[in-house]
């Protein structure tokens, strides 16, 4: 799931940049991977981390090479990067408190408000990368699953 929706932010970026419109009514984001730079405080969380630093490292090299976090990747491979983001659907995006992707995922919907469009964003107290697949009932789990399909 994670591929999807990495590649889903990357498609609709690209898509905006081409001056393409599908009339998609939004887009949903469950802890997505955005920026291979993983200069934000909580990309350095440590501890017993469903996805880790090391992780995300072997993701973004999967992906970049050997140019993942250097100067120079565009915003259409890691879309953390973009600084414009108007033109994007309405956007959700949840994610958890006790992961690496927290402050990047607060940062893109920064971007998003800054560029005029419309996110919403949870951040769940105690979450963890993909806690709603891996716990949905637990008295941690957030309710993504709710608010996807309540919406």
């Amino acid at each position: 799931m994670l591929v999807e929706l990495l590649l889903m932010a990357h498609v609709l970026v690209l898509e905006r940049a081409a001056g393409l419109d599908r009339h998609l009514a939004g887009l949903l984001l469950l802890s997505p991977m955005l920026d291979d730079r993983m200069q934000a405080p909580s990309s350095h969380l440590t501890g017993d981390l469903l996805w880790s630093r090391t992780s995300n490292q072997t993701g973004w090299r999967m992906l970049l090479g050997d140019r993942a976090g250097a100067d120079g990747v565009s915003s259409y491979a890691a879309p953390g990067r973009a600084t414009d983001l108007s033109g994007l659907p309405p956007t959700f995006i949840g994610v958890g408190s006790v992961e690496l992707f927290r402050d990047g995922d607060v940062a893109f919907a920064s971007t998003i408000w800054a560029s005029g469009g419309d996110a919403e964003l949870h951040v769940w107290p105690g979450g963890f990368h993909g806690i709603e697949d891996m716990a949905p009932h637990s008295a941690l789990a957030p309710t993504p699953s709710r608010h996807v399909t309540a919406g």
